[in-house]
């Protein structure tokens, strides 16, 4: 008799494998379906509504060139290439110096100086130019330092510069703290001077961080009218001239081609940086040694006078504008009041614009912190669906290349487009939360990553092993190990929120408008102390919170990092 062949039983789904499986793949496919809805399909509508030929809409080619050929253009747009080139040619070298005062050299309190460094990252853009108009304006305090009024090219530079300062710096810094010190003793055994040794170590390895940190003022200021709204005077620039037209003269079509306009300089800008970043090598090999500079007196004395002397201009500034919003009445009165805090009984949104900016600030963190750090961990600690994960990187990596005026005017055209089911948020704070998260994405993304990268795949696979679920094993081993991070992403993401305005000024309503909105408007309206008020309110609101995260968080990171900390007796 034959035996009888027997098959295979089918292998039988643990409930852990499904679970799994929803986890990761089901996530995945719904990040790719929230970033198809806030950052891709936007940016295709801007693109609609620019070309379009009907009635209504961007008027098609034969409007786009009539405007690209008209003399009004060919002067907004040099004046916007001639402020944000002459922006990042200052910024750019003070940076530079700055970054490479605070991790080469050996000068003092360089926590202090770090601190006061990232002030203009906690206020909105407007606040440097409020500024600039008390101590330089018509009426300043040191008007009689300056030949002409401050309304203008300048007026426009140097808030630019004090706005983008920080941005730069941070770059830098990065490129700065990677150092080897084997590098540096071979050069110096072989007789170079600190000045060769410069030229042929640290410019070779950081030059690729200068081209970034340049690309990045010039982007960030072609982009920005909230400086120009406040100090620009008769001298037009490309970004006020988009929030004109739609805000002002309700132009949409004119704003949808300003704004391709203003994205293809940051996309080109991204397109040569990621080219740079291809051909620069590591920066560190695996068995580099930390550089730890000499002391040198006359070095570090050099670099500590042109660390004040920056901090101090920045002090300056920010000090005025705090001081100006407790004066009575700019320059008459000169006593001090609380009377411009008194945002009911001005135009502008008052306290509600306040509140709004905290709810946005509190959901954009919280629920943006959680979206963005878990989209990491599955495209980067989930194996499979490569495809998927391809173009999770790539929607992630967009937002970098757009500009904040640029988006704000894609959510627009595309939530308040007829026929849209989406357009009940429009006007809504859920529309700003998701902007506002698709805003920073990018920034905050390469932030997880960069710490989920340092993670050993062995933990996940241990987790297999165990058959313990992979969402449990996120939860009780990944986010504790990458809190740090976390608690980075959450703090970049509050600030983010409460100073932003380029995307948001085009979605707020009467009950969304937000802090740095009304900062806009109070100024628009004459009540610059009202608007130096909301400036400060959010600079200190930023700041406290800043340091009550990072102060709560001790002994939460103490708890959850111990596994770091060196065992007795080692």
């Amino acid at each position: 008799m034959a035996g009888v062949m027997t098959l295979p039983m089918p292998r039988q789904v643990s409930r852990a494998e499904r679970g799994d499986r929803l986890f990761v793949v089901g996530g995945k496919v719904l990040w790719l379906l929230l970033l198809g809805v806030a950052v891709l399909l936007p940016l295709l509508a801007i693109f609609w509504r620019g070309f379009s030929s009907e009635a209504g809409q961007g008027g098609g080619l034969i409007a786009a060139r009539a405007l690209v050929t008209s003399e009004n253009f060919h002067w907004l747009l040099g004046n916007s290439l001639k402020v944000s080139l002459s922006v990042a040619a200052i910024v750019v070298p003070l940076a530079y110096l700055f970054a490479y005062a605070l991790q080469r050299t050996l000068i003092p309190g360089k926590a202090i100086w770090r601190g006061l460094s990232l002030l203009p990252l906690m206020a909105p853009s407007m606040l440097p130019g409020i500024a600039l108009v008390y101590l330089f304006g018509n009426q300043g305090l040191l008007r009689g330092l300056l030949s002409e009024n401050i309304y203008g090219f300048w007026g426009i530079v140097l808030g630019e510069v004090i706005y983008t300062f920080p941005h730069a710096l941070m770059i830098l810094l990065s490129a700065l703290s990677l150092a080897d010190a084997r590098l540096f003793n071979a050069a110096s055994s072989m007789g170079a001077s600190p000045a060769r040794a410069f030229r042929s170590i640290t410019w070779p390895a950081t030059r690729q961080a200068v081209f970034a940190a340049f690309c990045l003022v010039f982007t960030l200021t072609i982009t920005d009218f909230g400086v120009p709204v406040v100090v620009g005077g008769d001298y037009q620039v490309l970004a006020l001239e988009a929030y004109k037209a739609v805000v002002g003269q309700q132009q949409f079509g004119r704003g949808a081609l300003i704004g391709m306009v203003l994205l293809l300089p940051a996309l080109l800008s991204f397109g040569v940086d990621a080219w740079l970043r291809r051909r620069q090598g590591d920066a560190m090999s695996g068995r580099a040694q930390v550089f730890r500079p000499a002391p040198s007196r006359v070095r570090d004395g050099s670099y500590l006078a042109i660390v004040l002397l920056i901090c101090a201009v920045l002090l300056l500034v920010f000090g005025m504008a705090v001081y100006s919003s407790l004066v009575k009445f700019w320059p008459y009165n000169l006593s001090l009041s609380l009377n411009h805090y008194q945002f009911e009984d001005t135009a502008g949104g008052g306290w509600l614009a306040y509140r709004n900016s905290l709810t946005l600030a509190l959901c954009t963190a919280l629920i943006g912190s959680v979206l963005i750090f878990t989209g990491a961990y599955l495209m980067e600690k989930t194996p499979g669906q490569k495809g998927l994960n391809l173009a999770l990187r790539l929607l992630s990596f967009v937002p970098m290349a757009v500009p904040g005026l640029v988006l704000g005017l894609g959510y627009v055209f595309f939530f308040n487009l007829n026929g849209n089911p989406l357009h009940v948020f429009y006007g809504t704070m859920t529309l700003l939360v998701v902007c506002t998260i698709a805003h920073y994405l990018t920034t905050a993304q390469m932030t997880a990553t960069t710490a989920l990268r340092q993670l050993d795949s062995e933990f996940e696979a241990a987790a297999l092993s165990l058959k313990a679920p992979l969402y449990r094993h996120y939860l009780r081993v990944t986010v504790p190990i990458c809190l740090p991070a976390l608690l980075d992403i959450v703090r970049y993401l509050f600030v983010s929120a409460m100073t932003t305005v380029s995307a948001a000024i085009f979605l707020y309503s009467p009950d969304t408008i937000l802090a740095a909105v009304a900062v806009l408007n109070m100024d628009d309206a004459g009540n610059v102390g009202g608007a130096a008020a909301m400036s400060t309110l959010i600079l200190c609101t930023s700041a406290s919170v800043s340091l009550l995260l990072a102060w709560a968080s001790r002994g939460v990171l103490r708890r959850s990092q111990a596994w770091r900390q060196s065992a007795p007796g080692q």
